[in-house]
Parts: structure tokens; C-alpha cells; sequence
């Protein structure tokens, strides 16, 4: 009802500072304890790349890109966070503006291009906050990193937050990063999949723990590549894959006002997209490798679509942003609901 209230006010405000002006809100909400606790949703615990998750619905990244926010976000119900994109030196990203919203169609347009404090301020963030529940950590690129050097920039951000994550998600799937997508194609993904998984048991090794990896994959792949990536997945033994990001598409929204902006899409029209990925996905795995779906989750119709689809988590992002925090709770009864039947 708050948000209900809060959101002419926040839509009147251009989205970046929307956006901003929203976290310190909830931050300064959480501190004087207004929040209502999320003690009395549903726990469903869900096992998924050796994790105990206590709910299957999570935050995706990119709404805490630094971790400076993870103890007012779990207040909302999550059952797991991931923060990030977060890269080894600190960027500005690209020039504003850079985030759109297509109200009409309950979608976003960005072209952030990975600004964050660069990832030794999300260490220090993370060692600030008391929240202890799934972390997963998104790492990519520095846009000034050239291509033949991404392996490096990857490696370097997986050894330092390593200690710090639950799992960590690989995204070489944003659209706003320079040929980025380009990781993609099978010859340079299996070299940065062999070299993530030759660090990562040297980090078990030093640290005693095995943290899982996760893959974020675009939503404008066709069958042939999405085949392809699922047999290096299973070949090199990725824990885990999340489908999709956002998409160049803009067959849906190219009629709206910013419906031609340059950047990822996000929202209602990325939903069947996204799904399509996730069972296509999930009939090339054959099991061996679990989906986190994310991509136009709405409404918990749309979150349980995902996991119908072969999804055994699922992550909210623009839904949060047009239907508030009600949504959290929505999916998490419905989901755990379906788990008990």
C-alpha cells in the first residue's frame, strides 16, 4: 500500500534517480524498523547448486550493484540476493541518460554499462553488512579491458569475492558492454569456462569451500547457440545457468516513446522470450545443470510459468519497480504453495 502511494512520486523522478532516491528510502526504513518483517511468508527451503535456499525467489542483479544495500533489501522476503555487476576497477558506465522507462508496456530500457565502485568496495561494503543469507555476487568486465583480456578480469574479480558469495554468477551476456556478448560463441566460452573452473578449485582449496558457479546468458540466442552453450555447461560442470538478460529485441515496444533507446530491455515484453530460453535450456541440460529464470516476472503467474518452464529459482528485477514489494511476498506464497502440493 505504501508503494502504491510512493510511486507517482518516484515516477515523476527521472529512473536513475528514481532509482537511487528508492534504496536510501528503504535503507532509512529499515533503520527506524518501519518495514514489516518478512518472518511470516512461507519457508520452502530448495536445494539448487548445494545451496539450502529458504525461498525461491530472489533479487536479480543490478539493483545493488556495490552491496551497500543487502540488509534493508532482505527485509523485502527474498529468499536469496545477488548484487553486482561488479568489475576488478571502478567505472562510471555510460554517459546519461542510460535508463528508460516504457510505462505502457511495464518494461525498462538501460545502458548502464557496469558503473560500480569496482569490486574492493563491494568487499568492504559486504564486510559492513549483517546480512547472512544467499549472497550471489555478478561479476564481469572493464569496458576498457580488451576482449583477449576478459579471462583476466573475470579470474581477478572471482578470487576476491570468492570468501564473500554464496555463488557467483558469470554475466557475459550484457548488451551494454562493448562485444561482450561475444564471450558467448562457442570457442571463447569453453576458454573462460575452463579457466573460471581451473580458479575455482584453486580457491576450495585455499578457502576449504566450494562456491558455486552460475552462467547469465542473453535471451537473443537461437537454438543452435543455445544447444551449443548447454553442452559446455555440462562438459565443464558449471553449477548453474541464469536465462536470461536483458534483450535487444524491440518488436514489442519499438511504437513507444523510448521504445527505440539503445540498451537491454527488461520487463513484460522480455517474459515469453526469457521462458522460451528456459525450457530450451532445460531439454538440453537434461538436468544436469539448474536454471535460475529471470525475465518479465510480473505477478507470480509469471514466476511459476518460469519454473514450470525447467526454472528451479527465480529473480525479480523490473517487476519490483512497477508492482513494489508486494510482489516478493506474491511469489514466494504461490511458489512454496506448488512446492507443498
Amino acid at each position: 500500500m505504501l508503494y502504491s502511494l510512493a510511486r507517482p512520486f518516484l515516477f515523476a523522478l527521472d529512473p536513475e534517480s528514481a532509482h537511487t532516491f528508492s534504496l536510501a528510502a528503504l535503507d532509512r526504513a529499515h533503520k527506524l524498523k518501519l518495514l514489516k518483517p518478512a518472518a511470516d511468508l512461507p519457508v520452502c527451503p530448495t536445494k539448487v547448486m548445494g545451496l539450502s535456499f529458504p525461498n525461491p525467489v530472489g533479487l536479480a542483479a543490478g539493483m545493488d550493484k556495490n552491496g551497500e544495500h543487502l540488509d534493508a533489501l532482505a527485509s523485502l522476503g527474498f529468499g536469496f540476493i545477488e548484487i553486482g555487476t561488479v568489475t576488478p576497477q571502478a567505472q562510471p558506465g555510460n554517459p546519461k541518460p542510460r535508463l528508460f522507462r516504457l510505462r505502457d508496456a511495464h518494461a525498462i530500457i538501460n545502458r548502464m554499462g557496469f558503473n560500480n565502485k569496482g569490486v574492493d568496495a563491494l568487499v568492504r561494503n559486504l564486510k559492513r553488512m549483517k546480512y547472512r543469507g544467499i549472497l550471489g555476487i555478478n561479476i564481469g568486465k572493464n569496458a576498457a579491458t580488451p576482449m583477449a583480456s576478459a579471462m583476466e578480469d573475470y579470474l581477478a574479480c572471482l578470487s576476491a569475492v570468492y570468501a564473500h558469495a554464496s555463488y557467483v554468477a558469470v554475466n557475459i551476456s550484457s548488451p551494454n558492454t562493448r562485444n561482450l556478448r561475444e564471450l558467448q560463441e562457442v570457442e571463447a566460452l569453453d576458454g573462460l569456462l575452463g579457466g573460471l573452473k581451473g580458479r575455482q578449485q584453486e580457491l576450495a582449496d585455499i578457502h576449504g569451500r566450494y562456491v558455486p558457479i552460475a552462467l547469465k546468458i542473453a535471451p537473443d540466442l537461437n537454438n543452435e547457440q543455445i544447444s551449443a552453450i548447454s553442452a559446455l555447461l555440462r562438459r565443464h560442470r558449471i553449477d548453474g545457468v541464469i536465462a536470461t538478460n536483458t534483450t535487444l529485441d524491440r518488436d514489442r515496444v519499438e511504437h513507444l516513446r523510448h521504445g527505440q533507446e539503445m540498451g537491454g530491455l527488461s520487463g513484460k515484453p522480455l517474459r515469453q522470450k526469457s521462458t522460451t530460453v528456459i525450457r530450451q535450456l532445460y531439454t538440453s541440460l537434461q538436468n544436469e545443470v539448474p536454471i535460475i529464470g529471470v525475465g518479465g516476472i510480473l505477478s507470480a503467474n509469471d514466476a511459476e510459468e518460469k519454473i514450470f518452464a525447467g526454472a528451479k529459482l527465480v529473480q525479480i528485477y523490473t517487476g519490483l519497480i512497477y508492482r513494489g514489494p508486494e510482489i516478493v511476498s506474491n511469489c514466494v506464497r504461490r511458489l512454496c504453495n506448488q512446492s507443498t502440493k
